[in-house]
């Protein structure tokens, strides 16, 4: 797959979001839209261009594309794949998005950041239900349980880990049952509406796919 290399505080900018890829950093005063909230270029500040309809639609695909992590390809095959299943594609959208196995060690607290979670994941720290899974685009079902590896409580992050999630635990999804000693998270039902991200227009993201 095609690695974004562009700067994670640019891609940020550039969208004019907070698209947290940066993990305790985004939530600091150190957050690149705390300190220049415009998008990034040689001679500063500038006013916002006045995009098209088609622009608004591509800047939202963008947007969700960043949020994920994820390349052109792999947005658009999992796009493909909930658009041919109907219902309500938008909704549907996210929520697949939303239970990729990488997706889920962030939401759980796990990992600080969406890129962190993958390059765990590509480490081979964890396991479900006992079987070791190293595929990051993993779908997780309701009822499985993520562990991390035995072997991989030496690593030094996870050494740390569960005094760093004492202070998380309330923030997690209300579909996640997260046990910060155990360093084990639970798939207790789907996202639900109030656990998806409110800042992603899906129905534009429909329209730009559907010309």
């Amino acid at each position: 797959m095609g690695k974004n290399l562009d700067p994670k505080c640019k891609q940020c900018r550039r969208i004019g979001e907070k698209l947290l890829l940066k993990g305790e950093r985004c939530s600091s005063t150190k957050c690149a839209m705390v300190k220049r909230n415009y998008p990034p270029g040689f001679h500063g500040p500038k006013g916002k261009k006045r995009l098209s309809d088609y622009g608004l639609q591509l800047s939202e695909k963008q947007k969700a594309k960043k949020y994920y992590g994820l390349s052109e390809d792999q947005f658009k095959l999992a796009f493909d794949k909930i658009q041919k299943k109907g219902g309500d594609i938008g909704a549907n959208f996210l929520k697949f998005l939303e239970m990729r196995l990488d997706n889920v060690i962030y939401r759980s607290g796990l990992a600080p950041s969406r890129s962190l979670a993958r390059q765990l994941v590509n480490h081979g720290h964890f396991k479900i239900n006992d079987r070791k899974v190293d595929i990051p685009s993993y779908q997780t079902k309701i009822g499985q349980k993520i562990t991390v590896r035995k072997s991989s409580f030496d690593n030094r992050y996870f050494k740390i880990l569960p005094e760093k999630l004492k202070n998380i635990v309330s923030e997690q999804k209300s579909w996640l049952n997260v046990d910060g000693k155990e360093l084990s998270v639970k798939i207790l039902h789907d996202p639900r509406h109030q656990d998806l991200p409110m800042n992603i227009k899906t129905y534009m993201i429909i329209e730009y796919y559907s010309k």
